[in-house]
């Protein structure tokens, strides 16, 4: 109980020596604020951008491998691209092949993608992303809808002239209508809507986004359009399980599925590549920590000048005090004691420096910058008090030393 009395009369010497000197102390805020706030700053803006861009490819899918003619590749390696393209695309005799004896995926999904144009009356949008879907499709990738369903397997079968349309599509052909039900042509053919897509939103790049897409059956993707070699070349992607070995049993099973279905002999090397979706997010992962390495040297030259700042106002403070420090002791006072008032003194300065930064960071995070929304993480709020306090006991604890180490006689003689 002794221990934790005298732990509270330093943490009151403390606050009361910072509230004597409240000009000194506001200055010696001042580099521990800039420093904390550049830190979380970056580390906040690189967050936000970070999962900005990530949720752009959100529509490649988690955990998905994708039976490509290119692989996924980044650098400035030599790419041969010529010998990719003599490659063969997937097809939808292979896709059924390998829904019929694929064993370590949870779903396997084909599709082809091709932009035109949607009208409704006298009303049109161009640019729109269509794409021809098996009924497997939300197996394999995340399809939120807002209003309707999905098509059956029946309808998929059957190549219904059916479709499922983004926000901002439903919005231009039938605005301020509901739009479940009524008709749209593609190409001159009448589709019947049945689902819409939940608003996604402006992503900070121009990412394919559901906003601006519209789903039909394959097959009546197909009659539309062309799909194979010299024309729309369909992806073939299946959904591994969620364990830490089923991306490589999918791998090793699919790799033994395609090139028994394309006739390879063991001789022969692939003539395919199987893409993980997970490459692109750690390639991007990958750039902001470089970035985030910046931050904390942008930041760690603020905090240093900081630190520097309060171990001098720190050493000012005991010179200031050495009289009290000598009377205090000679009336008993333990060395923890003075040591606590000094190390106490140092940490608050630091920490509110730190929070100071924080607020102007969590303030800043209310600024609209375009589609990119700045959100303060509780990781970063962490972060910045851990450093704050780090940089406080750093600061304090040498002055501390050396008041809590002095002598009691030549402590009250100093003037």
């Amino acid at each position: 109980m002794l221990f934790f009395q005298l732990t509270w009369e330093s943490f009151r010497f403390a606050l009361t020596a910072l509230k004597a000197n409240i000009t000194r102390t506001i200055l010696s805020l001042l580099g521990v604020t800039i420093g904390i706030f550049a830190i979380i700053a970056v580390f906040t803006l690189v967050d936000s951008l970070e999962n900005n861009i990530k949720s752009s490819f959100s529509f490649l899918g988690t955990n998905v491998m994708r039976v490509d003619r290119f692989p996924f590749a980044s650098g400035p390696q030599d790419y041969p691209w010529w010998k990719y393209f003599r490659r063969p695309p997937g097809t939808l005799s292979e896709y059924r092949f390998l829904q019929e004896r694929l064993k370590s995926a949870e779903a396997v999904t084909i599709s082809a993608s091709a932009s035109t144009t949607v009208q409704a009356g006298s009303n049109a949008y161009q640019g729109m992303q269509l794409t021809g879907v098996e009924y497997t499709y939300p197996d394999v990738y995340d399809l939120p809808l807002e209003e309707g369903r999905f098509f059956l397997e029946s309808e998929i079968n059957a190549s219904r002239n059916l479709a499922i349309v983004g926000r901002k599509i439903a919005n231009t052909l039938y605005p301020n209508l509901p739009i479940l039900g009524k008709e749209i042509k593609i190409k001159g053919i009448k589709f019947t809507v049945i689902g819409v897509f939940e608003e996604e939103g402006e992503g900070l790049f121009d990412a394919p986004s559901k906003d601006e897409a519209c789903v039909i059956p394959y097959g009546a993707f197909s009659k539309m359009f062309y799909t194979g070699k010299n024309g729309i070349e369909p992806t073939i992607a299946a959904k591994g399980k969620e364990d830490d070995i089923g991306l490589v049993a999918l791998e090793n099973e699919l790799t033994g599925l395609v090139r028994a279905k394309r006739g390879l002999k063991p001789t022969e090397e692939d003539n395919f590549a199987l893409n993980k979706t997970e490459f692109i997010q750690n390639a991007i992962g990958s750039i902001f920590d470089v970035i985030s390495i910046a931050g904390w040297v942008i930041g760690g030259f603020s905090i240093l000048v900081g630190g520097f700042g309060i171990a001098n106002i720190m050493f000012v403070s005991v010179r200031e005090r050495t009289n009290i420090i000598g009377i205090q002791k000679s009336l008993g006072a333990k060395n923890y004691f003075i040591l606590f008032q000094f190390l106490f003194e140092s940490v608050f300065l630091s920490l509110i420096g730190g929070a100071t930064g924080i607020l102007i960071v969590f303030g800043l995070s209310f600024i609209q910058l375009g589609s990119l929304e700045l959100i303060l993480s509780f990781k970063n709020i962490v972060l910045g008090l851990g450093v704050s306090s780090i940089i406080g006991v750093v600061s304090g604890i040498v002055p501390a030393t050396l008041a809590a180490r002095m002598d009691p006689v030549e402590a009250i003689r100093t003037t």
